[in-house]
């Protein structure tokens, strides 16, 4: 087995560190965050994923926290840089972090030990195309001076889907490696127990049903990141494209659940990514398509359907707020409560996330805003201190006397939530379902928007608002 540090104690940090202990190997998790290192010691994570609690705790055993590059780099077999790259207002990547943590991994390599053991240094941060060779350049570079034989970088980009992180880390449908071929080698050894789906699975990450052995590819540093930029593009053009659907669907009378379950059975589109909403939010669609543009025209080239994709994505939570303007033209002191804050269910990550959008805009309309969130409120405390607004202890005290709510985020818990009575507790009934997922038709009398459904004129006439105004006795 290993010794691996792990550089970067975020969701793609923590998840590789995870994965690799509980693969067997030493892994120290490095983060110059003295603060975050302090809770993870003491058993508090920084962030929400659905059985890394649990796992982290399973193998803790072999997790060593550090502030140190020092103590961290002085056993490594392998180096993981897992450090964040946050987009910069241009659009670029901040490359920032990731130029910090290799200077400091230079500086605090021994030189003594690189006589006879050379790290793999595995950069799975995601950077624009030509970083994983300028870093390994950087490697050879320092070795040349200090006299050491020269540390090989291999680009191993994530694909992990926020929410299911460790289910996408222990069986994933492909591994991409891209490098000089001895360090691939290693690299792919290291990942041998995944290529084999050889490991027993924790109990409560069971293996899927029909899990099929994940295809390695080995490739060149840019192909490589230019894999992952691809992938991450392609996803947010289904997702605009289906929006754009949705827009149509409305206007024709289609139903855009059924249109997109209809184009889904082709095995040669599939169903994922076609659901039809208010877009897509987080830190990984919106940035890497932004960085792919940029990308792009540093090299003269123009991309009119990527920029597309961005720009439906806007637009498409403008169509949103517009849906409630037009049943409530007027929000000065209306009371509309937001279901969800996350930008996706099953995390609590808030980077991008539509509901901040419409929340700023409420506030600006002059409406009083009550929001719930099932896990992502405390962090919400903590990163939107410049949005003004009430903290609900659920979804029904959220409603309670609100003239419309909006559903920002798709939880299992809104979905299963008996709306019918729920809509018996607002003021006014009009329900914004920006994600699709309440039931249709409903008993109480409401208005009802969703994206890319007909609305229900037939059985919902636009005259409930002055109803409902009647059934409190105004």
């Amino acid at each position: 087995m290993s010794n691996i540090t792990v550089v970067g104690a975020g969701y793609v940090g923590l998840g590789t560190a995870a994965l690799l202990a509980y693969l067997g190997h030493t892994v120290s998790i490095l983060d110059v965050d003295a603060h975050k290192i302090a809770q993870l010691e003491a058993g508090n994570l920084p962030l929400y994923e659905p059985g890394l609690r649990e796992l982290l705790a399973q193998v803790s055993h072999r997790l060593r926290w550090t502030t140190s590059y020092t103590e961290a780099t002085a056993h490594a077999d392998f180096i993981f840089i897992c450090v964040g790259t946050p987009p910069l207002q241009s659009g670029q990547p901040d490359l920032a972090p990731l130029e910090q943590a290799t200077d400091s991994i230079m500086a605090h390599l021994e030189d003594q030990s690189l006589e006879t053991r050379r790290p793999t240094v595995v950069l799975k941060s995601t950077v624009p195309i030509g970083t994983g060779a300028r870093l390994g350049q950087l490697f050879e570079n320092y070795a040349a001076r200090t006299c050491t034989r020269a540390c090989p970088v291999v680009s191993n980009p994530e694909f992990l889907r926020e929410g299911s992180a460790l289910s996408d880390s222990l069986y994933p449908d492909r591994i991409v490696l891209g490098g000089p071929g001895e360090a691939l080698e290693r690299v792919q050894a290291l990942y041998q127990p995944l290529i084999a789906q050889s490991f027993v699975p924790p109990p409560h990450l069971p293996r899927p049903k029909h899990c099929l052995p994940p295809t390695v590819v080995r490739t060149t540093h840019a192909s490589a990141e230019m894999i992952k930029y691809a992938a991450n593009a392609f996803l947010a053009l289904k997702i605009s494209f289906a929006n754009e659907l949705a827009g149509l669907s409305e206007r024709v009378g289609a139903d855009i659940e059924e249109v997109t379950h209809g184009m889904g059975l082709d095995r040669r589109i599939g169903t994922q990514f076609l659901s039809a909403g208010a877009g897509w939010g987080g830190s990984c669609l919106g940035k890497d398509t932004r960085a792919l543009l940029h990308t792009g025209l540093d090299c003269g080239y123009e991309m009119p359907i990527v920029r597309a994709a961005l720009q439906i994505n806007l637009r498409q939570r403008r169509v949103v707020f517009e849906k409630l303007l037009r049943h409530l033209p007027q929000l000065e002191g209306k009371r509309v409560a937001v279901l969800g804050l996350a930008f996706k269910p099953d995390t609590d990550d808030l980077r991008d996330a539509p509901a901040h959008d419409f929340m700023l805009w409420l506030e600006q309309h002059g409406a009083s805003v009550v929001a719930y969130d099932p896990v992502a409120m405390g962090r919400a405390r903590t990163e939107w201190g410049h949005l003004r607004y009430l903290e609900a202890p659920d979804a029904l005290a959220a409603l309670e006397g609100a003239d419309a709510v909006i559903i920002a985020t798709e939880w299992d818990e809104f979905r299963a939530l008996d709306w019918n009575n729920a809509l018996r507790r607002m003021r006014t009934r009009v329900l914004i379902d920006a994600r699709n997922i309440v039931p249709t038709p409903l008993e109480t009398p409401a208005i009802l928007e969703q994206i890319g459904r007909t609305a229900l004129p037939q059985s919902v006439p636009e005259s409930v608002l002055e109803s409902a105004f009647l059934e409190r006795g105004s």
